[in-house]
């Protein structure tokens, strides 16, 4: 990877089409967090490229999140490679399918321990998870 000295820190557009309601949904949780939809979609994607390891950051406004700048996708480029030679051809959707089909474990047992450690908790009336405040281990 280039250093920090070399990288083109230029903006560049990225248009990406998704279903309205899908839409609706990404406003919804960036405004949620406090972020344009821009912000949110390109810290989701950082997010994912990293494996889901995202690291929340007070910038000096005191509202920024950062993903963290570990890593350059390489494992996840290892995996496509991996998953890509079992198969002579994958769609788009196969192929985002096959690298995030455990996804969903990995998030049911990572908010099952945040649970049980009394750091989340998930309100049925509001339908949603939210960070427990107060506690004295903070």
């Amino acid at each position: 990877m280039a250093s920090d000295e070399n990288v083109d820190t230029t903006r560049k557009a990225v248009k990406t089409f998704v279903p309205a309601y899908q839409k609706e949904e990404w406003k919804r949780h960036a405004d949620e967090l406090d972020m344009s939809q821009s912000e949110f979609v390109r810290t989701m994607v950082q997010a994912g490229r990293r494996d889901f390891d995202i690291e929340t950051a007070e910038s000096e406004s005191g509202s920024a999140s950062k993903v963290d700048e570990a890593g350059d996708g390489e494992e996840l480029a290892d995996h496509v490679l991996s998953v890509l030679s079992a198969s002579e051809y994958l769609s788009w959707d196969e192929l985002v399918d096959e690298l995030t089909n455990n996804i969903e474990d990995r998030l049911e047992e990572s908010l099952q321990r945040l649970q049980s450690e009394n750091r989340i908790q998930y309100s049925g009336r509001r339908d949603g998870y939210t960070l427990v405040t107060g506690n004295d281990g903070d």
